[in-house]
Formats: C-alpha cells, sequence, structure tokens
C-alpha cells in the first residue's frame, strides 16, 4: 500500500483515537481512492478555497470525516496538525461530520446519508447552467467537475434515488462518484438488507457505469476516473470494491471499524503490519512533500485568470455579471427596483392568491435578477413558480427552470447544492402539506447558512376538497420553529413581493414563502406600513379611537380580522389588527418596536388556520387563539372555515371574551 494512503490512514486513526470517537473504518477503506483523486485528478487551489472554476469534492458519506480533514491538512489548506488533534472537540475546525463554513476546503455538510450526493447533482447542474450562460467559443471560464465520495448508506437513502435519476436524465456529464462498495454498514454485512444490484441501478438511470473497480489499486481507480471523464454526455459512478478498515492488523473487513477507536494496541500492531514507523499525528516531510497542493493549485488558478482576462476584453459586460453572481452580489439599486415596483403592486390593487402574487412577483424580480433558477416538484400549474423568460433545463442545453419530478426532498437538497455552488440562486415549489418530504434538507440549509428560497402553496384548510391528506395544518408552525429559516405567509400581493425581496436579498439563511390557493383582497397601506412589511410584523389597520383590543393574523386570516375589525368597530369595540407576515422577522426587531405594534397592556387574540401553540408567546396567558389543533375535513373551502371557526362571528366574540 501507497505511504501517501497510509498517511491518511493514520492521520485518522490517529485522530479518532485521540477523540475516543468517530468513524477510522471509511477513511482507512477510502484512503486509495483519496490519493489517486487528490493528487492527479482534482483540481483546486489550497491558498483559495473559493477559487471560482474549482473542481467540488464532496464527501457524502460524512461520519468518515476525517478522511477529508487528512487531505485538507496534507494539501495544504489551513488545517494543522493541531487542528486534526482537536478532532471532535468545541469550537474546532474539524466537528465529527463536515461542516460548511467551519472549515476551509469544505464544500458542504454532510453527515444525514444521501444528501451529500444531492448536493452534488445542485453543484453539477449549476456549473451546467452557468456553462451554458456564459462560456464563449474558446473561453469556458465555467468548466470544472464535481467529484464524489459515498457510501452503502447513501445509496439506501431514498434521497439518492431521486437525484441520481434526475442527473441521468440531465445528462450531468461532469458529475462522477466513486462509491464505496465495501458490504458493511453499522448493523454488520449489508447482505441481509442490502442487495440490488447497484450498477444496473445506475445504468436504468442513464449513468455511465464503471463496475467492479479494485479500490485500493490505485492505477485501475485512476483508469476508471478517466474513463468517466472522457463520458461528457452522462454522469458517471466507479463502483469501488473496498475493505472497511484496510490495512487493520486485526479489525480489516469488520463492522467493529465502523465506528469506534481501534484502540491503542491495534493501532500499533497496524502500524508495525503497513510499516509506518512514525508516531502518532507524524507524517515525514517528504510524504507531505508528495501531497502538497498549492504550487499546482496557484498555476491553475493564474492559468484560469488569464483566460478570464481575454474573456473580460472580449465580454466586459458577461464578465462583470458573472464576477458579481459569484461573489453573491445583488445588482446595483436593487432596492430602489423593489420599491418602484411595490408602488406599481399597490396602484393595481389585485384581489388575486398569493400564489398569483408570488409568480407576479417572480416576473417582476426575474428582470433584475437573471440568477434565478426557478423549479417545481411537478407542481408548475398549480404552485406558479414559472415566468415568461423561464427556460426549461434539459439533457440538451441549460436555463433556468428545473422540472424536479415528484422528488420533493432531492428537489430540496439539490437546490442546496446550486446555493452552495454560487452564482445562481434557486428556488422550488411544492404544496405546503409535502414540505414534510423535503423537511431534513430545509434544515440542513439553515445549518449552513445558506439562501435557497423554498416555496409552498395550497397553505390550509383553504385548499379545500383534496381534504386533510393535502391540508396543511402543523407545518407552517414546524417551518418556524428551525432556527435560522425566515418563514413568510403573506396576505396579499404587496406583503408577497416584500417577501419575495426579503428572501432574495437574503445572505445568510433560507426562506420558506407560504402562499394561499384562494383569492385574497389587496390592503390599502400608508407608506410607512408598507414600509414596515419587511419588519415581519405591523399594525395594518389601527382602530378609529383608543384601542382596546389586538387581533393578531397571517396570510388569508388578515382579511378575517379585518372584518372582524369593522364588526367590533360598530358594536363599540376598538380593535388594532396586526399582520404578522414573518414571525420570524419580528421577533429580530427591537423592544421598542415590538411593544409598539403588541402593547404588553393591550389584551391580544391570534386567528391562524394552523396549529395554536406558537402564538401563546404573542397573546400572552390572557389572550386567546383561534387556530385549529385537528386534521381538516373535505369540503368546499368556505365551508371548512365556517366549521372551524374562522368567521367573523367568532372573532368577534373572541376578542369580547378577553377584555
Amino acid at each position: 500500500m501507497s505511504q501517501l494512503a497510509n498517511a491518511i490512514r493514520f492521520l485518522s486513526v490517529d485522530a479518532v483515537q485521540k477523540a475516543n470517537s468517530g468513524h477510522p473504518g471509511a477513511p482507512m477503506g477510502m484512503a486509495e481512492m483519496a490519493e489517486v483523486l487528490w493528487t492527479q485528478f482534482l483540481n483546486h487551489n489550497p491558498a483559495n478555497p473559493k477559487f471560482y472554476n474549482r473542481d467540488r469534492f464532496v464527501l457524502s458519506n460524512g461520519h468518515a470525516s476525517m478522511i477529508l480533514y487528512s487531505l485538507l491538512h496534507l494539501t495544504g489548506y489551513n488545517v494543522s496538525i493541531d487542528d486534526l488533534k482537536n478532532f471532535r472537540q468545541l469550537h474546532s475546525k474539524t466537528p465529527g461530520h463536515p461542516e460548511y463554513g467551519y472549515t476551509d476546503g469544505v464544500e458542504t455538510t454532510t453527515g444525514p446519508l444521501g444528501q451529500g450526493i444531492a448536493n452534488a447533482v445542485g453543484m453539477a447542474l449549476a456549473e451546467k447552467i452557468l456553462a451554458a450562460e456564459f462560456n464563449k467559443d474558446g473561453l469556458n471560464i465555467v468548466d470544472h467537475h464535481t467529484y464524489v465520495f459515498m457510501g452503502d448508506g447513501c445509496l439506501m437513502e431514498g434521497v439518492s434515488h431521486e437525484a441520481c435519476s434526475l442527473a441521468g436524465t440531465l445528462g450531468l456529464g461532469k458529475l462522477i462518484v466513486l462509491y464505496d462498495d465495501n458490504n458493511i454498514s453499522i448493523d454488520g454485512k449489508v447482505d441481509g438488507w442490502f442487495t440490488e444490484n447497484i450498477p444496473q441501478r445506475f445504468e436504468s438511470y442513464g449513468w455511465h457505469v464503471v463496475p467492479d473497480v479494485n479500490g485500493h489499486d490505485t492505477a485501475a481507480i485512476a483508469a476508471a476516473i478517466e474513463a468517466a471523464k472522457a463520458e461528457t454526455g452522462k454522469p458517471s459512478i466507479i463502483c469501488c470494491k473496498t475493505l472497511i478498515g484496510k490495512g487493520a492488523a486485526t479489525k480489516e473487513g469488520s463492522h467493529k471499524t465502523h465506528g469506534a477507536p481501534l484502540g491503542a494496541e491495534e493501532i500499533e500492531a497496524t502500524r508495525k503490519h503497513l510499516g509506518w514507523n512514525y508516531g502518532a499525528f507524524e507524517v515525514p516531510q517528504d510524504i507531505y512533500d508528495a501531497w502538497n497542493a498549492k504550487e499546482k493549485g496557484g498555476k491553475l488558478e493564474a492559468g484560469w485568470n488569464e483566460l478570464f482576462a481575454q474573456y473580460r476584453a472580449k465580454f466586459p459586460a458577461e464578465a462583470a455579471e458573472f464576477v458579481r453572481r459569484m461573489n453573491r452580489e445583488l445588482p446595483e439599486n436593487f432596492e430602489q427596483y423593489v420599491q418602484t415596483a411595490l408602488k406599481e403592486v399597490c396602484a393595481k390593487a389585485e384581489k388575486i392568491a398569493t400564489r398569483k402574487a408570488s409568480q407576479n412577483s417572480i416576473e417582476i424580480l426575474a428582470k433584475v435578477l437573471p440568477e434565478f433558477v426557478g423549479g417545481s416538484a411537478d407542481l408548475t400549474p398549480s404552485n406558479l413558480t414559472d415566468w415568461s423568460n423561464s427556460v426549461s433545463v434539459t439533457r440538451e442545453h441549460g436555463g433556468n427552470y428545473v422540472h424536479y419530478g415528484v422528488r420533493e426532498f432531492g428537489m430540496a437538497a439539490i437546490m442546496n447544492g446550486m446555493a452552495l455552488h454560487g452564482g445562481v440562486k434557486p428556488f422550488g415549489a411544492t404544496f405546503l402539506m409535502f414540505s414534510e418530504y423535503a423537511r431534513n434538507a430545509l434544515r440542513m440549509a439553515s445549518l449552513m447558512k445558506i439562501n435557497p428560497i423554498f416555496v409552498f402553496t395550497h397553505d390550509s384548510i383553504g385548499l379545500g376538497e383534496d381534504g386533510p391528506t393535502h391540508q396543511p395544518v402543523e407545518q407552517t408552525a414546524t417551518l418556524r420553529l428551525i432556527p435560522n429559516m425566515a418563514v413568510w405567509r403573506p396576505c396579499d400581493t404587496a406583503e408577497s413581493l416584500v417577501a419575495w425581496a426579503e428572501a432574495s436579498k437574503a445572505a445568510d439563511h433560507p426562506s420558506s414563502l407560504i402562499f394561499s390557493r384562494q383569492n385574497l383582497p389587496y390592503i390599502e397601506r400608508t407608506e410607512q406600513q408598507l414600509a414596515d412589511i419587511k419588519r415581519g410584523g405591523y399594525v395594518v389597520s389601527a382602530a378609529k379611537g383608543q384601542a382596546q383590543a389586538i387581533i393578531i393574523a397571517t396570510g388569508s386570516e388578515v382579511e378575517l380580522a379585518l372584518n372582524a375589525q369593522t364588526a367590533l368597530a360598530e358594536q363599540g369595540v376598538s380593535v388594532n389588527v396586526v399582520s404578522m407576515p414573518s414571525t420570524n422577522v419580528f421577533d429580530k426587531q427591537d423592544a421598542a418596536y415590538k411593544a409598539a405594534v403588541l402593547p404588553p397592556e393591550l389584551p391580544k387574540v391570534a386567528v391562524e388556520a394552523g396549529v395554536s401553540d406558537g402564538w401563546y408567546k404573542y397573546v400572552g396567558t390572557n389572550g386567546k387563539i383561534i387556530g385549529l389543533d385537528r386534521f381538516g375535513e373535505s369540503a368546499p373551502a368556505e365551508e371548512l372555515f365556517k366549521l372551524f371557526g374562522f368567521t367573523v362571528e367568532n372573532v368577534v366574540e373572541t376578542v369580547k371574551s378577553v377584555l
């Protein structure tokens, strides 16, 4: 076995041993795969981990994180030997699973199996879209590969089926996967629970398959990668037969190496077995020199810079646009453009479903955000996420609209990958009910502090006749519970445009935009009220006299609250109506603003067609909530709102009961 590969093995086992926690088996088994890819094929620059045209590397089986940290350390990234010694410790650069933003060279957060490969599909898709848009004859400024390591666990997860199927359909030829086929998972040999023919599976997806590669034969691995790079019309999977814990003195091939330290005695025996005559965390200088990629990476980036200079000279506007988008910058005067558009939207005063208001907002913003890449999980005519200049991405050409098929989880994870790649701003849609399928990818976007836009329509019992299987009840509330997720539920065309603009501006968090199926009226506002929409909550209609209570509402229930306000006024009761399109954003406002919108001394009633628990922090112990703490029914929407108490009469009586 190569000493270059053994450097990975021993850095990995030493770090896991010191932490007394981790997964040594996979790094040992994939060491030769890593050696070949990172020394012979991967185009990257350790001195500039964000080099635009770098190859992307994704460790989908993220529990094998020490292989990635070892590679980053050996090739010259800002990952020191002390960082490796600090593996899995608080605030270290080397957390238990790779985390985007913590460590230079880590392209995505992996650990939940299957999502890494789906992210990689998104990266390869972004590369395809950008190449089609920006490359010119002889000046291919977007031209790189996405490489993935993944294991049996990734392939068992359903999201891998969703993403890999779409990757084959779209012909993502720059995506190359090395599958660590070791036939082992935590429970032991996988023969009892994972027996499908992986090469045939991927052939059926339309992939180029290289089966039965000896994953410890560096020449065989190199030949397979060469063949994969030569196949430009299909994504490739290289099935590398490996032994988990390869090289371990007595535990080679055992599931016992998967998720536990080898132990001091086994490590010492393994050093002797492999002829590694160095102490813990010790790597000889000649091995470091052989791994170091700084000089090669510097030349690679310098060559690209020269190419880009030629491109800029010939195509200055396109070059400037490419840099803006890769730097994740908004166009100049974006805010001014939004404000002008908002005035036009208000002048129209349309009574339409907010899903239609959402489509109108996309139409407006797409004119200045060409980086938009939209999509839907087979619900485009219902979600209304296409626009006049949307062009479907196909195998043959790029575009700006992805038909994901019925693959909600895959869609969300692919969107995360596109956002991580940069240069595009992805949004994708499904019914709010089916956010459940995508939930872990929504959480991962929040964890990574990236900014895809998740669009959810058909937001409540207002869906009507499709019944409780399709009527979301708890979904809006639970989306609000995801840390770092901005959730918007607008009530009309103005709030919809503001929600879209705020989501488009977001740099460090994802957004969930929630829209109605049914028509909702436009609400007249002052300039100050329009300005306050972006604060997440504001007084949309003040009492004529001194307010005696407050009604808080979101989305379709704002109309109900306003009608109740009118009815209460006729009975001599004055109330303020607060529209709260985003509780998450409102909660971040200063105390003075929140107290002005929701004065502590006034009793409050919250109205939302969903579970009630989340509203107690706003109404307090003396307030009341008109919510829906049960599943819906199949019936026309008007009948359902009446059945469940979303009526003017019930709101009026509830407000009077808290006075």
